[in-house]
C-alpha cells in the first residue's frame, strides 16, 4: 500500500493534528485529502471521485458517521478502512488517537486484524420503474415527518407475505448497522459476522408487530401502501428521498463489503462494554 486516502470530519483540528502527525511519521506514502483538510496542511487536494478510485487504504479521522460517508466514497471497491476515533461514540472507529501510527504500521506490515462487513443493495422503484439504487453499510429506513399520520407498510421476504406493518417507519438495518437507529427503536444486538437484515418497525401500532432477523442473501421488499404526504427512504443517514403511494423499496446483502480495520485490544463486546455499557447492572 502506498496511496492513502484521509477522510476527515470537518471543521475539526483534532483531525488536522493527527493528519499532520500521519503524514510526517511515513513521509515515503502518498496522501490523498479532501480540500478542507488540504487547505489547513498546505497540500494538495483531490476529488472524492479520485480518492474513491485510486486509494489502497483510507484512515478515517473522525467518527462514525465519517466512516459512513468514506464507505460511500470508495463504492463498494474493496479497501480496508481504518477509523480512528475522534467523536463520541465510535463503534466502527475503533482506533484511538494515541494508536493511529502504530495501527498504520501493523496495517502496512500485514499484521492487522481485518474484518469483513456485510453491505446492502437497496432499490427504489417507481411504478415499477427503477429510481433509485444505493448502497449502504448501516441501514435503510422508511419513516415520516412529526406531522405525518401512521403508514401502511405492506412487506414480503423473496416474494412471501410477511405483514403490514402500521407504523411510523421500518428499519432494515445490517449487523454492523444493528447498534444504531434499529437498537433505538427496540431491535437486537447482531453479532457483525453474521450475515442478515434486520426488520425493525419503527413505533408499530401492534403489540405482537416485532423485529425479525431474515436471511440477508434473500431479497426483503416494503411497499408503500398509504397516501401520506412527508414518508422518506433515508440511506445510512447519508441521503433522503420522498416516497409516495405505491413506491417499492427492495432491500438485499450487496456483492460488495466494507473492509474495516479493528482495534487488536478490543473484541465485539468489549466494544458493546465500553460504548453501551451493556451487561452493567
Amino acid at each position: 500500500m502506498k496511496t492513502i486516502a484521509l477522510i476527515a470530519r470537518p471543521k475539526k483540528d483534532e483531525a488536522v493534528a493527527v493528519a499532520r502527525e500521519l503524514i510526517a511519521a511515513f513521509p515515503d506514502l502518498r496522501f490523498l485529502v479532501e480540500p478542507h483538510l488540504g487547505e489547513p496542511l498546505g497540500i494538495d487536494s483531490v476529488s472524492n471521485d479520485e480518492l474513491g478510485k485510486t486509494a489502497e487504504l483510507t484512515i478515517v479521522l473522525g467518527g462514525d458517521g465519517t466512516l459512513i460517508h468514506a464507505a460511500r466514497v470508495l463504492r463498494g471497491r474493496p479497501v480496508p478502512i481504518m477509523g480512528v476515533n475522534l467523536g463520541s461514540l465510535g463503534f466502527m472507529t475503533e482506533i484511538p488517537v494515541a494508536e493511529a501510527v502504530s495501527t498504520l504500521k501493523s496495517v502496512l506490515e500485514g499484521t492487522a486484524k481485518i474484518d469483513s462487513r456485510m453491505k446492502l443493495d437497496c432499490r427504489l422503484f417507481r411504478q415499477e420503474e427503477l429510481i433509485l439504487e444505493d448502497e449502504v453499510l448501516n441501514d435503510v429506513v422508511i419513516n415520516k415527518s412529526a406531522l405525518a399520520k401512521i403508514a401502511a407498510h405492506e412487506t414480503w421476504l423473496d416474494g412471501a407475505f410477511v405483514a403490514t406493518y402500521l407504523a411510523d417507519g421500518v428499519i432494515f438495518s445490517t449487523p454492523t448497522g444493528s447498534t444504531a437507529y434499529s437498537l433505538s427503536a427496540g431491535g437486537p444486538i447482531v453479532h457483525p459476522s453474521v450475515d442478515c437484515v434486520v426488520v425493525t418497525p419503527i413505533c408499530p401500532h401492534a403489540l405482537t408487530q416485532r423485529p425479525i432477523v431474515v436471511p440477508g442473501d434473500q431479497v426483503m421488499s416494503v411497499r408503500l401502501a398509504s397516501d401520506l404526504q412527508d414518508v422518506y427512504l433515508t440511506v445510512d443517514g447519508q441521503v433522503g428521498h420522498a416516497l409516495k403511494k405505491g413506491d417499492r423499496i427492495e432491500v438485499q446483502k450487496s456483492a460488495h463489503r466494507l473492509l474495516l480495520v479493528r482495534n487488536q485490544q478490543l473484541d465485539y463486546f468489549a466494544i458493546l462494554r465500553q460504548k453501551l455499557h451493556w451487561g452493567e447492572r
